[in-house]
């Protein structure tokens, strides 16, 4: 994550706190020289995202706060885990407190829930991949949260990949007549992914040689038949409210990606604090 992306976010963040008149509370109470050093604990067991987030908070208050990384993204914590120390002005440390732990808090969620379905399909050959269900504004960090939990990154936006839906098939008449038009407009660089609802569909897009099939809601047993129909020409995406009690019947299917849109929209958050030494 550049500073430059990281930046954009925590300046909105930090404005939507602040609004006009600043850290009332914190201005009234801490003297202005005070300096000092608090600790980012976690309170459970997890996997980190957001520290480099938090830096630039800190950073963007001011440049004096220093924080000392003991845990990076991507690293498992238990409860107990100090996670960063971060010294220096105390009104900076205290009115950045909760911008930083909100997106440490956050994507430290969605890293976590990331890990687990990783570790539940250890051992398969698929690939847990989250989607574009992202909280508007966050989808970069989102996104690098699920990579540091384990998983891959799908799709970023509407301009990086072709991903022809029900809809798209509905209105071009069928699923070859949607490849055909997609292919006549796509660069060679482009992938393009197709969503199925039958067997007959993934045999139609097969035959218009379409990169990546999207099996929505299909049965552990369908995906089965749908990985031995194939026959490796096609990488095959099982979708479609799968959890952490199914996937493992997905993921031994023979599928080679499992996207799963609760990545991002409805992982709990970490429960991390700061605490003053």
């Amino acid at each position: 994550m550049t500073a430059l992306l990281a930046d954009e976010l925590v300046r909105g963040a930090l404005r939507e706190d602040l609004g006009r008149a600043g850290d009332l509370t914190t201005d009234a109470i801490v003297p202005s020289d005070a300096v000092g050093r608090a600790r980012v604990v976690a309170r459970s067991a997890g996997v980190i995202s957001g520290v480099t987030v938090l830096e630039r908070v800190f950073a963007l208050l001011d440049p004096r706060v220093h924080v000392e990384i003991h845990v990076g993204d991507g690293g498992v914590v238990e409860p107990g885990t100090t996670v960063v120390t971060i010294s220096g002005p105390l009104r900076a440390i205290l009115t950045g407190e909760r911008t930083a732990l909100n997106f440490v808090g956050h994507l430290s969620g969605i890293a976590s829930a990331t890990a687990r379905l990783v570790a539940l399909v250890a051992g398969t050959r698929a690939t847990i991949v989250d989607t574009r269900k992202t909280t508007p504004g966050l989808r970069a960090l989102e996104k690098a949260a699920v990579r540091h939990g384990g998983g891959k990154n799908h799709r970023f936006g509407l301009d990086d990949a072709i991903l022809i839906k029900d809809n798209h098939v509905a209105v071009a008449g069928g699923i070859v007549p949607a490849i055909v038009a997609a292919r006549a407009r796509a660069g060679h660089l482009v992938k393009i992914e197709v969503e199925v609802d039958t067997p007959e569909q993934l045999d139609q897009a097969l035959a218009e040689r379409a990169d990546i099939v999207l099996l929505d809601n299909f049965s552990p047993a369908q995906l089965r038949e749908a990985v031995a129909r194939s026959g490796g020409r096609a990488l095959l995406e099982a979708s479609g409210g799968i959890d952490a009690t199914t996937i493992r019947a997905v993921a031994e299917s023979g599928v080679d990606l499992i996207s799963v849109g609760a990545l991002t929209h409805s992982a709990p958050s970490l429960d991390v604090g700061l605490d003053l030494d």
